[in-house]
């Protein structure tokens, strides 16, 4: 009866492993978040990598270690979006800033 117990213990115990362990960050975020977000972009909100690993790690990932992965990945890539690239021969935008005109003493 104990070697039935031991065998059912170690099923269990193999059976709940981390699915996610070993996958590179931007297949986690393409697996589990693009349902809802389109981009990383943005999503780390300048956060620091602790508190926003423990959010994930109450909230999404299966794993602190996924969610350390995941943090540091949407860390790499939270900055403002990319300049749109100018066209060369392209007039400026009229919403461009003017210099200032030039002060005339009287």
């Amino acid at each position: 009866m104990t070697l039935a117990a031991v065998a059912t213990l170690t099923v269990t115990v193999a059976s709940a492993q981390n699915l996610d362990a070993g996958k590179p960050a931007e297949k986690l975020f393409a697996d589990g978040c693009t349902t809802c977000h389109r981009s990383p972009r943005g999503l780390a909100k300048g956060r620091m990598s602790l508190t926003l690993s423990w959010f994930l790690t109450d909230h999404y990932a299966t794993s602190s270690d996924t969610a350390k992965a995941l943090a540091a990945y949407l860390q790499s890539v939270d900055g403002p979006p990319p300049r749109a690239a100018v066209k060369p021969g392209a007039k400026p935008s009229k919403s461009a800033p003017r210099p200032p005109k030039p002060v005339t003493s009287r």
